[in-house]
């Protein structure tokens, strides 16, 4: 009774090494050769959303990259904005810094990094009495530019000449359903050996 029995013989669990491994490359080849991705569009404007849960009223407000918006006792500046083309997935992230300006009167970071719109509650800054999170970044913005900020000045003077001249998409791979030759036409069964 206390034996253990292996029911696999080293020569099977080379053979379903290599099967495994082969499998492994294969999707591998085939994910990287479907997806081209476009570039990132860097945009000037970060929309947040924001919480007071002591009224339970929710805000959202705009900010300008490089532009510090006070939202109650917190300071929101985002430092980047980024989005996808619209022929990709959405993807949606903004480097932000948060403060809190303190009841005698400090100003303390309380949070530093990335924020995704997509999962708002995964790098959300969390307070005692107010939540915020990112919903978009646009390229502009119905809050005029603040006089004197340079750096939303040109971003979005960047973002109005990207959206004029917009990066080319690079194309990608052949999807499932798409059809191999010309004319809508399946290929000959020669044609595929190669």
């Amino acid at each position: 009774m206390g034996k253990f029995r292996l029911f696999m013989t080293n020569n099977t669990w080379h053979r379903w090494i290599s099967f495994a491994a082969k499998g492994a490359v294969a999707l591998l080849a085939l994910g990287l050769a479907g997806t081209a991705h476009a570039e990132r569009i860097k945009n000037p404007v970060a929309e947040f959303a924001g919480i007071d849960k002591i009224t339970g009223r929710i805000i959202t407000f705009d900010a300008y990259v490089g532009e510090t918006v006070q939202f109650g006792a917190l300071q929101v500046t985002p430092r980047v904005c980024y989005s996808a083309p619209d022929t990709e997935e959405p993807k949606t992230d903004s480097f932000v810094e948060v403060d809190e300006i303190t009841l005698d009167r400090k100003i303390r970071r309380i949070f530093t990094g990335w924020m995704f719109a997509e999962s708002p509650g995964l790098n959300a800054v969390e307070h005692p009495i107010y939540d915020v999170w990112l919903k978009a970044c646009k390229q502009t913005s119905s809050v005029p530019i603040p006089k004197g900020d340079k750096a939303a000045e040109e971003a979005a003077k960047a973002a109005a000449e990207a959206k004029k001249n917009p990066p080319p998409v690079k194309p990608q791979g052949p999807k499932a359903g798409d059809t191999i030759g010309g004319k809508g036409q399946a290929p000959e069964p020669g044609d595929l050996d190669d």
